[in-house]
């Protein structure tokens, strides 16, 4: 990487930047390294009004300052139930309608691989907007049924009816390799952009299920500002360079 040339972390940074244009005063809840880079870069550019929470009572800047308290407990009283949150989590398995597991792996009742549990996954899906990070987009992850639902699909929020779907919004999905959303007329995924460099080829190759490509743009690089914030500002260290390797 040189001059203003970006990289595949960058363009992915930019990609989960975007998830968060036109929210407003949301809170945003970003988990892991490119997720909190994104939601960020979002505050200081074209989402100034973005509040972001450090993923435990604090309500921060962009450059760490506290700026509020937002307690767990204010958080499933006021803003859970609510809607006014975008959350951005990682996931261990995700298939066509967007169910997300990030519990465990093979059968439920004795499971090859324990993981994090279902966490607060079941409670963000059907009550405000959610998003997906992975940083390595693969067949494990791109599955054709997840092992253990833990973040609410499509599929499944319409079985269950209208308690489910009033606020259930799976929004989009940022990998290392493209964006992906659910905006088709049965709620399957497509590709809405490949990040430069990636063919539609790769993608449908580390994909298990059929992922619809048809009308699949190009995901935009940074601008000259935000390569400046990303590098110098944000992420001076380069550790998203480790995370989504170009």
């Amino acid at each position: 990487m040189s001059g203003g040339e970006a990289s595949r972390a960058e363009v992915a940074v930019v990609a989960v930047a975007e998830l968060f244009r036109g929210d407003g005063d949301t809170l945003v809840s970003p988990m892991g390294l490119i997720p909190s880079l994104g939601a960020k870069l979002a505050r200081l550019t074209f989402a100034p009004d973005l509040l972001l929470s450090d993923g435990e009572a604090l309500l921060v800047t962009a450059d760490g300052e506290v700026e509020g308290w937002q307690p767990f407990r204010k958080m499933l009283e006021l803003i859970v139930p609510h809607g006014r949150r975008h959350v951005l989590m990682g996931a261990n398995q995700i298939d066509r309608y967007g169910n997300q597991n990030i519990s465990a792996i093979g059968d439920h009742a004795k499971p090859a691989k324990q993981l994090l549990g279902v966490r607060g996954a079941p409670g963000n899906t059907v009550n405000h907007r959610t998003s997906y990070w992975v940083p390595r987009h693969s067949r494990r992850v791109f599955v054709e049924s997840v092992d253990v639902v833990s973040g609410v699909g499509y599929d499944n929020a319409a079985k269950v009816g209208y308690s489910a779907r009033r606020f259930h919004d799976v929004y989009r999905v940022v990998t290392n390799l493209g964006v992906f959303d659910f905006a088709t007329p049965d709620n399957r995924m497509r590709l809405l952009s490949a990040h430069p460099g990636v063919t539609v080829e790769q993608i449908r190759d580390a994909t298990s299920f059929d992922v619809d490509t048809e009308g699949a743009g190009t995901s935009r690089e940074p601008t000259a500002d935000e390569l400046r914030l990303i590098r110098e500002v944000l992420d001076p260290e380069a550790l998203r360079e480790k995370e989504v390797p170009s």
